[in-house]
């Protein structure tokens, strides 16, 4: 809201042509001055108003002061006879404040503001002095009232650094006592392992026993192949004697065939009785194997030459992101001018802040991570009105401490072994970083990531 132009000389009497404000009021003494305008609006006339105010005339005191402050505060500067009516019902409303005001004994007990607004309006002698007081009043009001909270808010900050120390200290214990527990647990888990191991030696050696014992009966059963050959090879011969013999004897006469057959059949059994009993002498088992077996061929639901290995992601792949924020607990920290200036710099800084973290936000809805966005607060002239998206932090540097410095100070800060993720194309601090043992990735895989929102 603009202050009205209180320099400028009045028009109302020789006091106020001497008497001027070489400064515009004090804000609390302006907006005072308006309710007080706003308040005594309604008792006039609309023909009583100035031009400016009469579409104002069926307002609330509330919705004047709100939408018409600064026409009001003009007019009453601008206007002497509005103002005059305005002194007028404020003579009515506050007739003791008005003539002590008028009377240049201001009570002790008033409000600064309100005795500066009631001089500002009826405008009496030394009303400068009066308006000024309040100015300084309401500042050294302000100071103290400001240094009151900022106490509060140091006392607060103190009982919470109590509080996180206490927290710290408590995690860190439950911490170790896990790690004692995970320590004892792998204890448990090598002893376990060297005793698979053991028995998997065992084993092996069994298996080499059992394959030397496999390879002697081979060859006993060899040998004893070998001998039933031969033992065949000699019935055959005997065989081929006793045909030789049969047949001799059917050319033989008549009268001695009997004797011959019996002779032959008696030969023939001895034999064949030979060679079952050699059979179940030597055990031999039937064979199982048969030649098609020995053949190499993929059998159904095995690896086929065809098969290949899955490619692996490249450094510029956005679902390299996602794989990395999918890790348990993982916090993704940016450096936010550096990935906003590689993706969008034509626009103004204050857009580059809120488009990234619009699309931050949306990430860590869809993620789940920790995310903390590092700006550079080094340039800044003012704080920055900004209201963080729901799941994203973001920080500005100290003057003097640069945004890059901010991003290691986190990655040095965050217990071993956490999954912690930086965003920045600066190679100063993706080293920084990964020797904290943070993983830097590249400003243009998150642009990339992002673009998929």
């Amino acid at each position: 809201m603009e202050q009205p132009d209180s320099g400028a000389e009045p028009a109302d009497g020789a006091g106020d042509a001497v008497e001027a404000l070489d400064r515009p009021l004090p804000e609390g003494v302006r907006r005072r001055v308006v309710a007080l305008v706003s308040d005594a609006f309604g008792g006039l006339t609309v023909t009583e108003l100035p031009a400016q105010l009469r579409q104002y005339a069926r307002f609330t005191p509330t919705r004047r002061a709100k939408f018409a402050g600064n026409a009001m505060a003009a007019a009453l500067e601008s206007d002497t006879l509005f103002r005059q009516r305005i002194g007028e019902r404020l003579r009515e409303s506050q007739s003791e404040l008005a003539a002590a005001v008028e009377a240049g004994s201001p009570p002790a007990a008033a409000d600064p503001v309100d005795v500066a607004a009631a001089a500002y309006v009826l405008r009496p002698v030394g009303w400068v002095k009066l308006v000024a007081a309040a100015g300084e009043e309401v500042q050294r009001a302000d100071a103290e009232r400001a240094d009151e909270e900022s106490r509060r808010e140091l006392e607060r900050l103190r009982e919470e650094l109590a509080q996180a120390r206490t927290q710290t200290k408590s995690e860190t214990e439950r911490l170790r006592a896990e790690l004692d527990a995970a320590r004892k647990e792998a204890d448990s888990l090598q002893r376990k392992l060297r005793s698979a191991l053991n028995e998997v030696k065992r084993g092996e050696a069994a298996v080499r026993r059992g394959k030397a014992e496999a390879d002697a009966l081979r060859a006993e059963a060899a040998a004893r192949i070998s001998a039933a050959e031969s033992e065949t090879r000699r019935l055959r011969a005997r065989l081929g004697e006793a045909e030789a013999s049969v047949e001799a004897s059917r050319r033989a006469s008549r009268e001695g065939r009997s004797v011959e057959d019996m002779r032959l059949r008696l030969l023939l059994d001895t034999v064949l009785d030979a060679a079952r009993g050699l059979r179940r002498e030597l055990a031999l088992p039937p064979s199982s194997i048969r030649p098609a077996d020995g053949v190499d061929a993929v059998e159904p639901g095995a690896m086929s030459p065809k098969d290949i290995a899955a490619r692996a992601l490249s450094e510029t792949d956005p679902a390299l992101l996602d794989q990395l924020l999918a890790l348990p607990q993982a916090h993704l920290i940016v450096d936010g001018y550096n990935v906003t200036k590689t993706g969008y710099p034509q626009l103004p800084l204050e857009k580059q802040r809120l488009r990234l973290l619009g699309g931050l936000a949306v990430l860590a809805a869809q993620s789940g991570a920790e995310m903390t966005c590092v700006f550079d607060g080094a340039e800044l002239a003012a704080p920055v009105l900004l209201a963080p998206p729901r799941g994203v932090r973001v920080l500005f540097s100290k003057p003097g401490v640069t945004a890059d410095e901010l991003i290691r100070q986190l990655a040095r800060a965050e217990p071993p072994g956490r999954p912690v993720v930086v965003v920045s194309t600066d190679r100063e601090v993706a080293d920084g970083v990964a020797k904290a043992g943070a993983r830097p990735v590249a400003s243009v895989l998150l642009l990339k990531r992002l673009s998929r929102v």
